[in-house]
């Protein structure tokens, strides 16, 4: 006998959303709502499926879709210019709303903490940047500041343009945050040097150094919680 549910028309995602709420959809049918229409050959949620497989390993699924051009987006039949903008946006609120989350009276009181917090931003990063946060005497984040952005494998941190910064926002304590694009975040020996020679100048300039954060992909290693950020460790033979 035919299967009669087979039969049935399948419940559109704006549908279910209405039903179940969005914490009930696949992400291939949240998108498929922003979508809204199809082709001839495929309906919405197909083309949502299609949007999401371009989001290669690691990053797969929603999370890759900031790595995915608009290019590659506009290349799928039935995504045009205008809802390939739709989504990189969708992909970029992500990543502002999860750090305006974050930031909300954030006081940093761990390493993991400021991983947390840098995480979102830095991780889908192609080049290093290199992030200064300044804070108060209780932990609290004051501002954060861009310092650098560089090639691939590295950026220049510059020690003078972070103590400046930190005597600018009037800090009590200083965070360094850089992201490694390869995804593995083992500090390099230059990381190492340049951690040093900042640690040495935070203790003179009485603005000490709490810690230097390295993102990879959903990983870090913080220089505090390794033996790098005691005494001479902190130094290279």
């Amino acid at each position: 006998m035919p299967d009669k549910k087979a039969d049935m028309p399948q419940e559109l995602p704006y549908e279910r959303f209405l039903r179940f709420g969005p914490e009930n959809l696949t992400e291939a049918e949240l998108l498929a709502v922003i979508i809204r229409t199809g082709t001839k050959e495929k309906s919405a949620l197909q083309l949502a499926e299609q949007v999401l497989r371009l989001a290669k390993y690691p990053r797969e699924g929603l999370l890759g879709l900031h790595e995915v051009s608009l290019e590659e987006l506009e290349g799928i039949k039935g995504i045009g210019q205008v809802k390939a903008v739709k989504l990189k946006c969708i992909a970029e609120l992500s990543v502002r709303m999860s750090t305006a989350t974050a930031s909300k009276g954030v006081r940093f009181t761990s390493s993991g903490q400021v991983a947390a917090y840098f995480m979102e931003k830095l991780r889908h990063r192609d080049t290093e940047c290199v992030l200064a946060a300044s804070l108060d005497a209780k932990g609290q984040l004051i501002r954060e500041k861009k310092l650098s952005e560089g090639s691939v494998r590295s950026a220049l941190i510059s020690p003078r343009e972070l103590f400046l910064e930190a005597l600018d926002a009037r800090a009590v304590n200083m965070l360094l945050v850089h992201n490694h694009p390869s995804g593995d975040p083992t500090p390099s020996r230059s990381d190492m040097e340049i951690t040093a020679v900042i640690r040495e100048m935070g203790e003179k300039m009485d603005i000490p150094l709490l810690d230097h954060i390295v993102i990879g992909d959903n990983r870090y290693v913080s220089f505090r919680e390794s033996s790098w950020f005691t005494g001479e460790n902190c130094r290279l033979p």
